[in-house]
């Protein structure tokens, strides 16, 4: 019989699969002076599996943590533990009242559609907005990231908050941001084309070309030679 799981036995578990061959990949999607352990990220995704009964509480104390994969690993348990409580609000608002700890684009991938979008199904979808106002360009990413659930599982009016939001997003400088838009937009325009083109045709002019072309992938080729020759 193991004892209590904590955030420390979890940290112990991800320094145990550590690979010094691996820490180079992992700092090139990190800060110059972001801790990391280093280590393949399908080890990281098997402990926090095996971790997915964490307490709430220990889950923060997870994002406590300074290293990368520590934090990667809390978001991973966030997004395991709502697949079975989809509108889960206290794992929503530990998402939305530590983002300060999420620090790069693929921890806001890994938990932002089902820990954040999945409270906000059937509405409202102000925090949305709110995040999609920030300085940080995380939070933006959260914004529009979130409604890809709205994609697979929401209603029309869910689809259509989602491209509110990327109508916010649509000329934003950052990388970061403007390529999740494009993302949003290519799921989004396959389950409604016509809102796609609608979209395209008031934002086309102002979004980065690249994102334009990532926004058609799924598109009719006709529809694609439309927008990008």
């Amino acid at each position: 019989m193991i004892g209590e799981l904590t955030a420390e036995v979890v940290v112990g578990a991800l320094q145990a699969r550590a690979d010094p061959a691996e820490l180079p990949k992992v700092r090139r999607r990190l800060a110059p002076d972001e801790p990391a352990i280093g280590m393949r990220m399908r080890e990281l995704f098997d402990v926090a599996r095996w971790a997915s009964s964490l307490s709430l509480g220990e889950v923060e104390r997870l994002l406590d943590q300074s290293t990368y994969e520590a934090r990667m690993c809390a978001v991973c348990v966030l997004d395991l533990q709502v697949r079975d409580r989809i509108g889960d609000p206290a794992r929503q608002q530990l998402y939305l009242r530590r983002h300060d700890r999420v620090t790069t684009w693929d921890m806001v991938d890994r938990a932002a559609p089902r820990v954040l979008g999945g409270p906000l199904l059937g509405g409202p979808y102000e925090v949305l907005h709110e995040l999609a106002a920030s300085e940080d360009p995380l939070r933006r990413r959260s914004a529009i990231t979130a409604p890809l659930l709205f994609v697979r599982q929401g209603s029309d009016a869910d689809l259509t908050a989602g491209y509110v939001v990327a109508s916010a997003l649509a000329a934003d400088p950052e990388p970061v941001v403007h390529q999740a838009v494009g993302t949003f937009l290519k799921h989004a325009g396959e389950r409604a084309p016509l809102m796609l083109n609608a979209f395209l045709t008031s934002h086309a002019a102002e979004m980065p070309r690249p994102v334009v072309r990532l926004a058609l992938e799924k598109a009719d080729p006709s529809v694609r030679r439309r927008w990008v020759g």
